[in-house]
């Protein structure tokens, strides 16, 4: 793990990253710090009492948005139309709820104060997507938010308030980049719930080329690395 060194703008590169998953600790959550790290496939992650820990894990957690996985129990909430699904339409209440919704084993949660501050400046600057899920009585029912670069999508957050509803929307998102060119969703990190919509393992190798192609083909730069 390295030390950043203050007033400059600087990461290891990611494929060095160790079995931890942890690239770097410290530095800060400023926009330039932040779009910088994204575009390589980093990103921030830690409690509220500790420093800034900085992730890159290898192999990587993704779901290609052409290939998410739509049980058959979820079938008659599109057939039936059960939700209705926004965008950016109420980020700060999405956030909020991504904050307080309980979760199993989880104490406390990692959306502080400054993770919240530091995407809400994100959300305005146009690097944030939110999602929200609403029942049929206009009711806020579900949602989630993540991060854009070029046509890579980091998930980072999601909740639910009834049954199915993140998952409505996270599907109905993933329909949603695909039309849009979209290449990968990055989940960060794995868990059961996830990979039931599709979410595998790919190399740290091939995710970071993935990285290159969309900072050379959208955003048409690929500074150091």
């Amino acid at each position: 793990m390295y030390p950043f060194t203050r007033n400059l703008i600087w990461f290891p590169h990611p494929l060095q990253v160790d079995k931890s998953g942890i690239l770097c600790i410290g530095g800060d959550l400023d926009p330039d710090t932040l779009i910088l790290a994204y575009n390589y496939g980093i990103y921030p992650w830690y409690n509220a009492e500790d420093p800034i820990i900085w992730w890159s894990p290898k192999p990587r957690f993704v779901i290609f948005p052409d290939q998410v996985k739509v049980a058959k129990s979820m079938h008659s909430y599109f057939n039936q139309q059960k939700y209705t699904v926004t965008y950016n339409q109420n980020f700060d209440e999405v956030i909020r709820q991504c904050r307080n919704i309980y979760r199993k084993n989880q104490k406390t949660t990692w959306i502080s104060d400054e993770i919240t501050e530091a995407y809400t400046l994100l959300y305005e600057l146009g690097y944030i997507t939110s999602v929200e899920v609403w029942n049929r009585d206009g009711a806020l029912a579900g949602g989630l938010y993540g991060v854009h670069i070029g046509k890579v999508f980091y998930g980072e957050s999601m909740f639910s308030l009834e049954s199915n509803a993140s998952k409505f929307g996270f599907i109905t998102l993933c329909r949603k980049l695909h039309q849009e060119g979209y290449d990968v969703i990055d989940c960060q990190q794995p868990n059961p719930y996830l990979e039931s919509l599709g979410g595998q393992f790919i190399s740290g190798k091939l995710f970071f080329d993935i990285l290159k192609r969309n900072r050379l083909k959208v955003l048409g730069y690929d500074e150091s690395f």
